[in-house]
């Protein structure tokens, strides 16, 4: 039976790379977002399941799982993807939408990651990955929200890493440095954003670690990024 890949916040972008890579590795391929309609032509590619699911609401998760259970089981790999940014300065910043952009980028993840590990345990074995982002480990101004919900997710995932490793439970977190290449990206020719299908080659050998070596953070950015 082939291992299978949950990708949370699916899209067009670096999850429909992420979907590519796994499937070209004989994995089976689930995508789950808030609107599905927009996986139909990655979903079709990589004969994907799609599941609708809101990540940031705990009713969704719970029945993102439940559906699993009943269709896959566990899934081998999830990888949590979503984000929401809200820049602005603190005074104007409005507090119910910066509670919602806290939930999608960071208690989402913990919704996620409660469920998958909760299976995970009881199987003995898995791997949850988090996308991050450059706010995740330094904060620029006017954008407190997202440096909130990214510092958030790298504390989750480091957290995780420290109780869950030892249970054959393989957690990363990934620093996404810079900003990811579109397909009509002129950029894409010169490397000076990251090519979503060279960040996916890099989930895939975080994968494949063997568990004498894991490693639970990389930070990817293109070659003329400063840092």
């Amino acid at each position: 039976m082939s291992e299978t890949v949950l990708i949370v916040g699916a899209g067009k972008g670096l999850s429909a790379s992420l979907g590519r890579k796994f499937y070209d590795q004989g994995m089976s391929i689930h995508l789950a977002a808030r609107n599905i309609e927009k996986l139909e032509a990655v979903a079709g590619e990589v004969n994907a399941g799609l599941y609708q699911c809101d990540a940031s609401k705990i009713d969704d998760v719970a029945n993102l799982f439940s559906d699993l259970d009943s269709n896959i089981g566990t899934p081998d790999l999830v990888i949590y993807n979503p984000s929401s940014r809200l820049p602005g300065g603190i005074a104007d910043l409005d507090p119910h939408a910066t509670l919602e952009s806290l939930k999608v980028t960071c208690f989402g993840a913990f919704l996620i990651a409660q469920q998958a590990a909760s299976r995970m345990q009881k199987r003995g074995s898995g791997s949850i990955f988090f996308t991050g982002a450059s706010a995740g480990v330094k904060a620029f101004p006017n954008s407190s929200v997202f440096a909130m919900g990214k510092f958030g997710l790298r504390a989750l995932a480091q957290s995780l890493a420290r109780e869950l490793h030892p249970q054959n439970i393989h957690i990363g977190h990934f620093v996404i440095d810079g900003g990811i290449t579109s397909n009509s990206s002129a950029n894409k020719s010169v490397d000076r954003t990251l090519d979503p299908d060279a960040i996916a080659q890099t989930y895939l050998d975080f994968f494949k670690q063997h568990r004498s070596a894991w490693a639970w953070e990389i930070e990817l950015r293109p070659w003329v990024e400063t840092f």
